[in-house]
C-alpha cells in the first residue's frame, strides 16, 4: 500500500498500480460485462494505421510507461498473466469456431439430407391408363386449372387495389418530408447521419482547404444535446437530439484529416429517428 501511494502521489511518476501481480483477492469483472469497453477499444484500434502489431505495442507501452505491471509482482508474474489471459481468449476463439464450423456442416447435411428427400419423393411410380380414364384425369385436371387461374386472378386484382391504397396513404403520410439515405439516416448540407435501431453514426467533411488535427475539433456528447465544430468557426451542431443517447457509449475519432466520426448509442433500441436534432428537416421513417 505504501508503495502504491509512493507511485501516485511523485510528480510524474507511474499513476496506476497493479495489484492483480500479487496474492491479494481482486473482483473479476462478469463475463457479460466485458462488451461495455468496444466502443471504446474500436475507436482506439481505428487510430492505429498498423494494425493489431501497433496496437499491442501501444498497449504493453502503456503498462510499462504508466504502471508498475512488469515489476510489482515477482519475477515472471506478468509474462504468466500475460500467458495465462492469451490461452484462455484463444481457447474459447477457437471453440467459437469450431462450434460454427460444426453448425455450418450439420446445416449442410441438413440440407442434403431435404434434397435427396424431395428426389426421392418425385420418383413416382409410372402407371398407364387406359384412353377412356387418361381423358377423364384430363377434363378433372382441365377444371382444377380453370378453378385456380380464376381465384389467382381475383386475388392479384384485390392485392393491387389495397397496395395502390396503402401506398397512396404512405405518400401522403410523407408528403413534404425527406428521402432517407441507404443508412436510414439523412443526407444535409453539412453532415450525413446513418442509424440502426441501437445507434446513430455521424459524418462530418472537413472543407478541403482546412488541415486540422484531433485537438482541432471541438464536440461535446450530452444526454439529449450535441455540440459539434471547429476551434476558430462557428458550431456545425449544436442542438437538441430527437431523442435521449447514452454519453458513455459515445466516442468520436478523425478519419484522415478529412472526416469526423461520431458513434452515439441510443437508450431506446427499438425507435427509428426522423432527424439527428430537432431543428434538422424531418425525414421519412424507414420502411420495414
Amino acid at each position: 500500500l505504501a508503495r502504491r501511494r509512493r507511485l501516485r502521489g511523485a510528480p510524474g511518476a507511474r499513476w496506476f498500480s497493479f495489484c492483480l501481480l500479487s496474492k491479494q483477492k481482486i473482483n473479476i469483472m462478469p463475463e457479460s460485462d466485458v462488451d461495455k469497453f468496444d466502443g471504446m477499444l474500436l475507436a482506439l484500434a481505428q487510430q492505429h494505421e498498423g494494425g493489431v502489431q501497433q496496437l499491442l505495442d501501444t498497449f504493453f507501452s502503456f503498462l510499462a510507461r504508466k504502471t508498475d505491471f512488469y515489476t510489482g509482482g515477482g519475477p515472471g508474474s506478468a509474462k504468466k498473466l500475460i500467458l495465462e489471459k492469451f490461452s484462455k481468449h484463444e481457447g474459447l476463439a477457437l471453440s467459437e469456431k469450431a462450434a460454427k464450423e460444426q453448425k455450418s456442416k450439420e446445416a449442410e447435411e441438413r440440407r442434403k439430407a431435404k434434397k435427396a428427400e424431395s428426389k426421392e419423393k418425385e420418383e413416382c411410380t409410372v402407371q398407364e391408363l387406359t384412353e377412356e380414364e387418361a381423358a377423364a384425369l384430363q377434363r378433372e385436371l382441365d377444371k382444377e386449372k380453370e378453378k385456380a387461374n380464376k381465384s389467382t386472378s381475383q386475388e392479384k386484382e384485390e392485392s393491387s387495389e389495397k397496395s395502390k391504397e396503402d401506398s397512396d396513404d404512405e405518400d401522403e403520410k410523407n408528403k413534404g418530408k425527406l428521402k432517407p439515405n441507404a443508412g436510414n439516416g439523412c443526407d444535409l448540407e453539412n453532415y450525413r447521419w446513418t442509424q440502426t435501431l441501437s445507434e446513430i453514426e455521424l459524418r462530418v467533411p472537413i472543407p478541403r482547404n482546412l488541415k486540422i488535427k484531433a485537438r482541432d475539433v471541438v464536440i461535446d456528447f450530452e444526454k439529449k444535446h450535441l455540440k459539434l465544430g471547429l476551434k476558430g468557426f462557428p458550431l456545425i451542431i449544436d442542438g437538441e437530439l430527437y431523442n435521449n443517447i447514452k454519453v458513455e457509449e459515445s466516442c468520436w475519432i478523425l478519419e484522415d484529416t478529412k472526416t469526423i466520426l461520431a458513434t452515439m448509442e441510443k437508450v431506446n433500441k427499438m425507435e427509428w429517428w426522423n432527424r439527428l436534432v430537432m431543428t434538422d428537416p424531418r425525414a421519412e421513417h424507414p420502411r420495414k
